[in-house]
């Protein structure tokens, strides 16, 4: 039995007016994410590259997006994929030279892309040149005051300083004699370092004015190239509580945070009131609120350079009314809405958090900033695709529950419509308009996180949305390299989404993301207005809301729906089998003629 829209011209509750005022760039762009080892190769060797990002920028300018934002290319020994930085002003030699993304940035501009690229703040490498010396200065030298190093606890030191765990796994504080002998004379150096992450990857004290000075430093070094803007890297961890307190609880990337003394971190993806669903990390050592004086103080910076350039948090934060505290109109410009990526396919549960999202950044003047895969949760192709209860793993392995391959694309192509036709700004994953999966069967004798080792193989990690784009169906690697390398196998679905493939077939991924992006800029869609179609409010079934004329329709779970006479689909996440009727897990965006 199908629901039938009884009228033209629906009953609308206003949640967000239009932008008024200046329309900065970041408020409605849409920024697609280039993870640089597995964008493309242009020297063989089986890693991405500068080079081969600058010889498919054409790619995103085809698409239609306004911006990109590069995770880290760094000097690094790459124990963490590059978010373990041994140098901030240098290129790994993996991906180029400082004149490579001189070349790279140049092209952005000539095709009207903006570039975003990574700042990783709250730790370094431990080949980084001030580690190297704070292990040689020894115990209260200045060179150890840049981190995070203490006293053990028990009657030789023996004992970490306190009880935090590492999101990677295992015990947040390493020994500097159980990696290090310090001292040539064979003393042991009982003290331990604090790291969040991996041991590779050593905290940094925020404490410390030098520290807070060389960032500022290094902001102006890649402002002064003409970057338009930075991500940051664990935005609310680089502060931590007064004298470290002890917490019981536990926190990992995707999943959030338990309460003390819980054993599980859990979210079934229903969220509350504010927004919030057991996706955000806290405790002593996340949220704490003198990290926005520190964005205060580089919002500064940001200022005395042309273009409107923007700091994005990446900080995964809970309730919303905490995270819209760093998108006040001092702080930084944009937030990614973890929350509404952590949410279930739920029509009740997505217009709890789309409300919670709004509401909040509107009280503080700040554009919602959605977000539905990136480089550390599984691709939402296969998210969506997979049985209830297993909302956000932690990657999928070989011997974990497979997804629903069909429903997950079916779901991901419905919630990427919906998500593009919200007021604000939107950030898309490398490969997610051509409807990748996760390669959710790569052997595991391949994965190089380092979370798979730390957590003794008891989680799949984030290696499986971070295989290689895959642009041409017949080319060795699918064209990723010239040579048939990748440094992380391809399944064999890969063909049938690879970029060439996509291109040229009707109805495809590609076409739709082409399609929306297009329409959402030909109807202001990122600076427009939310209003709710209360005609739907009844069923919990479907979502709708209307957007510059656009009324925006979600048949999440429920009959097929009919839409009345005089209205006009002009996009639809699938192949509609009548002109005006609605499919289950199909979103379509129309119009009134």
């Amino acid at each position: 039995m199908a629901l039938t829209l009884t009228t033209t011209s629906p009953d609308v509750s206003i949640l967000h007016t239009p932008h008024s005022g200046p329309a900065q760039w970041w408020r409605n762009a849409v920024i697609y994410q280039v993870y640089p080892r597995s964008f493309a190769d242009a020297n063989g060797d089986g890693i991405g590259d500068i080079a081969g990002i600058t010889q498919r920028l054409d790619h995103l300018r085809e698409l239609g997006v306004d911006a990109l934002w590069l995770s880290p290319f760094y000097k690094s020994p790459q124990a963490d994929a590059g978010y373990d930085v041994a140098d901030y002003r240098q290129i790994d030699p993996l991906f180029g030279t400082l004149d490579d993304f001189d070349a790279m940035a140049a092209k952005a501009r000539e095709l009207n892309l903006k570039v975003i690229v990574d700042l990783v703040p709250n730790h370094t490498s431990d080949d980084h040149e001030w580690f190297k010396e704070a292990l040689s200065a020894g115990p209260g030298s200045p060179e150890r005051d840049r981190y995070m190093f203490r006293d053990g606890k028990g009657k030789n030191g023996e004992l970490p300083p306190n009880n935090w765990q590492s999101i990677f796994g295992g015990p947040a504080w390493t020994r500097v004699d159980q990696r290090w002998n310090a001292s040539e004379d064979g003393i042991a150096d009982q003290q331990w370092y604090l790291h969040m992450f991996d041991t590779r990857q050593p905290d940094l004290n925020w404490d410390n004015a030098e520290v807070r000075e060389d960032f500022e430093s290094i902001l102006r070094f890649w402002l002064d190239r003409g970057v338009d803007g930075f991500r940051i890297d664990v935005a609310h961890g680089m502060v931590k509580a007064a004298g470290l307190p002890d917490w019981n609880g536990l926190t990992s990337m995707v999943e959030g945070t338990t309460a003390e003394g819980a054993t599980q971190i859990k979210t079934d993806g229903t969220p509350n009131e504010d927004g919030g669903n057991g996706g955000g990390n806290s405790g002593p050592m996340f949220d704490q609120d003198g990290v926005h004086e520190i964005y205060r103080s580089w919002h500064k910076v940001m200022e005395t350079y042309d273009g409107d350039r923007a700091l994005v948090a990446e900080a995964w934060v809970e309730p919303l009314s905490r995270l819209a505290m760093y998108v006040r109109e001092d702080e930084m410009q944009q937030a990614f809405n973890f929350s509404y990526l952590t949410t279930k396919w739920d029509a009740a549960a997505l217009r709890t958090v789309i409300n919670a999202s709004i509401r909040e950044n509107d009280n503080v003047g700040a554009p919602t900033t959605w977000v539905l895969s990136n480089h550390d949760v599984v691709r939402h192709a296969s998210r969506m695709g997979l049985a209830t209860g297993e909302l956000n793993p932690n990657g999928i392995g070989k011997n974990d529950p497979q997804p629903d391959a069909a429903l997950g694309l079916r779901r991901a192509r419905a919630a990427t419509l919906q998500m593009l036709a919200l007021p604000g700004s939107a950030y898309l994953y490398q490969g997610e308009e051509l409807g990748l999966p996760d390669h959710t069967t790569l052997d595991d004798q391949y994965r190089q996180d380092p979370a798979w080792e730390r957590k003794g193989h008891t989680e799949a990690g984030r290696d499986g949305c971070r295989v290689p784009i895959p642009w041409e169906a017949d080319s060795p690697a699918y064209g990723f390299s010239t040579t048939g390398q990748s440094w992380l196998p391809q399944p064999d679905t890969y063909k049938a989404c690879a970029a060439d493939v996509q291109k040229a077939t009707a109805n495809s991924t590609f076409s739709m993301y082409q399609r929306a992006l297009k329409l959402r800029r030909e109807h202001n869609l990122g600076l427009g207005s939310l209003g709710w179609v209360t005609e739907f409010e009844h069923t919990g079934e479907v979502l709708a809301f209307e957007n510059n004329n656009i009324i925006v329709l979600t048949n999440i779970g429920g009959d097929a729906i009919e839409l009345p006479q005089g209205t006009r689909v002009v996009l639809s996440s699938a192949p509609m089998h009548s002109a005006l009727t609605v499919e289950r897990d199909v979103c379509v965006w129309i119009v009134r003629d």
